[in-house]
Order: structure tokens, then sequence, then C-alpha cells
């Protein structure tokens, strides 16, 4: 017998959908993993755990801390290796909110030897609590790494204000986390100091310091665009920071806002107080009022950090107002590097958190991130192989950003050398740091692939040549070899 659709469309009889995908979708329902699996938690109550100054109270700071959670669930060998790695390596001291060290190795058996293995391989364990082993033996840093990599103090027009951008400024209103991640743009700066970093260190008091940001504001009308940053804006106490918002609304050229925070992941508690849910509903009452848009941009790296308590965190907000809740997370190595992992995550983040999917950072060149680093060949395979399966809004756009010139999509650099691991790429606008450099547009500047990802013929062309560069590659575009 012949089909309705034969009969009507003989032409298409026959054809159906591709079922043979690189990559399968799937829906997963969020979980959130039982804290009462680790022996420290065990009698820890529902109250408790929702409780954000709970959470604070009983971050893990110190290796005894971590111990007293996981006991002896995890052997020696991991205890001592995280040791060596607080002593000989940490760019960041140790901050591991509760709600964050809950995510690693979720799913494993509670027994000693299987709880180690999967500590090792756990990704979010790779960045929020490294290990010396998983550090490269050989090419630690980058011959070109530097503290400050992206020059942004160099930049600050007051204490804590980055001018990099035309139109935009970074606002950095504190130095301090609910938690620190080992692979942090701004360890120069953010955190306590380590055994191998001092940090450097904001001077003016924070009135003081947002004083003279907002008078800089108010006398900068090409600034239309702020980020609220830091550190983490949600060690900020919420009346202050709702006043320095209210002020930045007060400023009429200003016309975006975004509040960056890291503690919707790692400390969703914070921002499900109603107090804070209150307060900002009335910054976004007001944004709206004044045609402003107002955001929340935070750091997922992995899909197994989106739980159903981050979702609720993310909705909350968007219903107290917020016009978007987006993620910029950082491309890592052994952390979220397949096509498969960016991918999980985005479909949890835009399907089931309400958080918009928005940039991959390549992992910038700071000391002692080479581990975590990845090639920009990798970077831009991966932003193909994402391409077409999340729509079009939600699809992120893998950038580098490349000091002296500032973020650009992967496939923007101008020229490649594979096997030195050297991409070259150009600007279109000035920063202060070159404000009377009438060459500066016709410049093109270096970003550096891992030393260790590198062909043998590379690797040696490293070994004798590295003498980190003090400015950078003064070539103009078409004199460049």
């Amino acid at each position: 017998m012949t089909s309705l659709t034969e009969a009507i469309e003989p032409e298409r009889a026959g054809f159906a959908a591709a079922v043979d995908q690189p990559y399968t979708y799937v829906r997963r329902n969020l979980s959130e993993p039982d804290w009462r699996r680790y022996p420290g938690w065990a009698l820890v109550t529902e109250a408790q755990w929702h409780d954000p100054q709970w959470q604070r109270a009983h971050s893990v700071k110190t290796i005894d801390q971590l111990r007293a959670v996981v006991g002896d669930l995890l052997d020696d060998g991991f205890y001592a290796d995280l040791a060596a790695d607080q002593q000989q390596r940490a760019t960041m001291s140790m901050l591991v909110p509760p709600q964050m060290l809950n995510t690693m190795a979720a799913h494993c058996a509670p027994e000693r030897r299987w709880l180690t293995e999967a500590f090792y391989t756990d990704p979010v364990r790779r960045y929020m609590l490294p290990v010396l082993s998983d550090r490269e033996p050989v090419w630690e840093s980058h011959p070109y790494a530097e503290r400050d990599s992206l020059h942004e103090s160099d930049m600050w027009v007051v204490e804590g204000l980055t001018h990099r951008y035309p139109t935009k400024v970074l606002a950095e209103l504190l130095s301090t986390c609910p938690q620190y991640c080992g692979h942090c743009t701004r360890m120069d700066l953010v955190g306590n100091s380590t055994p191998t970093v001092s940090k450097a260190r904001l001077t003016l008091s924070p009135a003081e310091r947002q004083g003279r940001m907002l008078d800089y504001l108010r006398a900068t009308p090409s600034v239309r665009d702020v980020v609220v940053s830091g550190g983490d804006v949600a060690n900020v106490p919420w009346p202050r920071l709702e006043s320095f918002v209210a002020q930045l609304l007060d400023i009429d050229t200003i016309r975006d806002i975004r509040l960056a925070s890291k503690a919707l992941a790692a400390l969703p508690q914070h921002w499900l107080q109603p107090k804070v849910v209150d307060g900002v509903g009335r910054v976004a009452q007001l944004a709206a009022a004044r045609g402003v848009n107002l955001a929340l941009h935070t750091h997922i790296n992995h899909v197994r950090s989106v739980t159903p308590l981050v979702a609720a965190a993310a909705r909350a907000l968007l219903g107290a107002g917020l016009r978007d809740v987006r993620n910029q997370g950082v491309l890592m190595r052994g952390v979220n590097d397949t096509a498969d992992d960016l991918l999980d995550l985005c479909f949890a983040l835009q399907g089931e958190a309400a958080i918009l999917p928005y940039y991959f950072y390549m992992c910038d060149m700071v000391p002692s991130a080479e581990h975590w680093r990845t090639p920009l060949w990798q970077a831009q395979q991966l932003q193909l192989s994402i391409m077409g399966y999340l729509p079009g809004f939600a699809t992120p756009r893998i950038v580098c950003d490349v000091p002296y010139v500032g973020k650009r999509w992967v496939h923007q650099a101008v020229r490649y050398d594979r096997d030195l691991g050297i991409s070259y790429w150009t600007k279109n606008y000035r920063t202060g740091l070159d404000a009377a450099d009438v060459g500066a547009l016709n410049r093109v500047y270096p970003f550096y692939d891992p030393v260790g990802s590198l062909p043998e013929s590379g690797q040696a062309w490293w070994r004798d040549n590295d003498s980190p560069h003090v400015r950078p590659v003064t070539s103009t575009v078409c004199g460049d070899r």
C-alpha cells in the first residue's frame, strides 16, 4: 500500500534525518550530589547546606581541613602531592567552598582506592585543587608568561579601573573571591600570597576606590559598558554593591552593566538569599526604567558544576529582573578540551539552568599554567566541532585574549606558525599603553601555544630561545616573516 507521504511527496520518500552524529544530544536532569558521602559532612543537614554562611565558614582552606572532610577516602599520596604543589607551584591559595568540593568525584564508589583515582582524573578538581603531578614537568610556565599577563593594572585609569577597550571598562572592586581557581588570570592581585607568589595589593579604601571610579566614568562619556568584578562581587557586602550599581545607573552614558561572579556556581547559596534577590530586583527595576542592560556573568567550566542549586540561583536572578545570566568559561586541558565536554556543559547551561553560553577563553599565559593551556589549532578545531548543535544565540565563541590587543575569535589570527606555536594578531583600537604610538594599528602581536604541545623541532627552538619579551613584536603585518 502506498503511504500518504509517498503519495503526496514521492520525491521525498525514503529520506530521513541523519542519526549517526559525532555528538548525540540526550537531555539529562541536573542532580545535586549527596554531600553526606564524605565522613566530615555525614551529619550536615539540608538547612546547613543551603546556608551561605555555613558554606563560607566550612570552605576548605588547608590540607588538614580537606582531611577533616574526606578523611582516608583519599590516600596519603594524594595529600602529599597536593602539599608539594602548594609549596612549590601554586599561584593561588586553597579556597574551595563545600558546594564546589561536593561536585568533585561525585558519583564514584565511596571507597578509598576508587575515590583517589576519581579525584586525580576529576575535571573540577584539576583546576580547583591542582597537585604537583598535574603540572608540566619541563615547561611548567611559558617563557613569556607574566603575572599580569593582560597588563590590566598597567591600564588602570584609577586604582582598580582598567580602561582597555574604547567603550568598556573593568571595575575591580576588591581582590578576594569565595573560591580561588588555579588558572586565575588576575593571580597577580587576587587572593592570598603563596610560597611562590607575593601578591600585589589594592591600597585605597573601598569607598575611595569606588568614588574615584565613578568620578572617572562621569567624566568619560565614551564609556558605555562597565564590568563590575574583582575578585568576585559575591564578596562585596550587598548594600555596598547595590549602592555602586545604583550610582552607575545615574550616569546616563552607561548602557550596559555586567556583574561578574563565579560564586553563582561555587556558592549559589549566596545568590539565593532573599535579601540579595530582593536587592537585585531593586537595581534591575531601576536599570529597566533607565533602559540599561543589567546582566550577571559567571564562570563554569564543566557540566558537573551545573547542579539544581546553580539553576535555581540563575532563575532567581532572572526572575528578579536581570536581562541575562551568561557564562564565560575557560578552555583547559584535562577539564573541558573535547567537543563532548563543551556541548554537555552548554546544553546543561542553556537547557536546564537558563544560563547563556557566551565565551570560552583560551587559558591565559600566567605562570604555572602550561598544563592547562591548549594550542590555538585545538581551540579552532573545537570551535568548528561545536557549531550546529546549539541554537546560534547560545553557541559560545572560543576566544583568545591577546596581550596588548584584547579578545579575538580564535579564527582571527592573521598568521600561525604551528611548529613554533606562535600566532599573530592585529588590533583595531588603541589602549592607554599605545595612545601615542602611530604604528599600533599596523603591527602584529604574538600569542604562544604551550611549548609542550609543539613538535620536537619547535620545542628544541624554544630551548634555545627562551628569553622573554619586554614589549610585543614590533614588525608590521605585511613585513613580518
